[in-house]
């Protein structure tokens, strides 16, 4: 499902263990998460990020295609953004120019981009890309330098779905539809989930198969990764509609915030 892009000859990059996507997939992409880029998914979503972001400018990592990104700079934040797929980068500037939304190509947890932002997010549970906790340390450490004083920084994650493995099972089906078969394996020594997928592809019947893995954290885990960074918890809820986060809800939406 995914592989690593060619490199432009002479271009360096630090990798992380983030898995990289192919042209083929990031092609599709968008075509796969009409439902993601639903105005009744993304108009609480800009809603949320808009307010947070105020007169500043907003830096996403992991911006992907732009879902997120393009209809936030068109409300009129400016964004920036970076992002390890050059071929994910590709099909997002078939959307906008380089001029109106920058992007950096390289790692989420490293690079550094020019100037100061009052909101960096990452959405989708894309931390979970990086498969290790250092790394994931690191993507904190990365934020908060980007981030003006009383800046936030955002992350979008699901809840690990420990409670629903009863003892012996490892696989927790979250798709079952008509065109879709996803469910999750866990390895709860390792804390790494892999996301299992089988796409109907055209109407003759067949299944595209495909796989990602993922490093699931405990919102703690990310408070402390957070105070790692020097950045406080300012506000968690349930969705970007801000419902009470409990111990029943399926992710998250964690505000942190860099100290004046």
């Amino acid at each position: 499902m995914r592989g690593q892009p060619l490199l432009a000859p002479g271009k360096v990059r630090r990798v992380t263990s983030s898995e990289l996507w192919t042209r083929a997939t990031a092609d599709r992409y968008d075509a796969e998460e009409t439902e993601m880029s639903s105005a009744a998914v993304l108009g609480p979503t800009l809603d949320f990020l808009a307010g947070l972001a105020g007169d500043g400018a907003a830096l996403e990592f992991a911006i992907g295609t732009g879902r997120v990104g393009v209809p936030l700079r068109e409300r009129g934040v400016p964004v920036a953004g970076i992002e390890l797929s050059e071929h994910m980068a590709a099909v997002l500037r078939r959307k906008i120019g380089e001029d109106a939304l920058p992007v950096a190509i390289g790692d989420m947890a490293a690079t550094a981009v020019p100037g100061e932002f009052t909101l960096v997010y990452l959405v989708y549970n894309t931390i979970s890309n990086l498969l290790g906790q250092d790394e994931q340390v690191e993507c904190f450490r990365n934020a908060a330098r980007h981030l003006a004083p009383g800046g936030r920084f955002v992350i979008e994650l699901g809840v690990p779905p420990l409670r629903f493995l009863p003892p012996g099972q490892v696989a927790v089906p979250f798709d079952v539809s008509e065109r879709h078969l996803g469910f999750d394996t866990v390895d709860v020594l390792e804390q790494i989930l892999v996301s299992h997928h089988f796409t109907r592809d055209g109407d003759d019947g067949r299944y595209r198969r495909g796989s990602s893995r993922h490093r699931y954290a405990w919102p703690a885990e990310l408070d402390l990764m957070a105070r790692i960074a020097g950045l406080e918890l300012e506000r968690r809820v349930a969705d970007w509609d801000g419902a009470p986060f409990t111990q029943d809800s399926a992710k998250h939406i964690s505000v942190w915030r860099k100290p004046n």
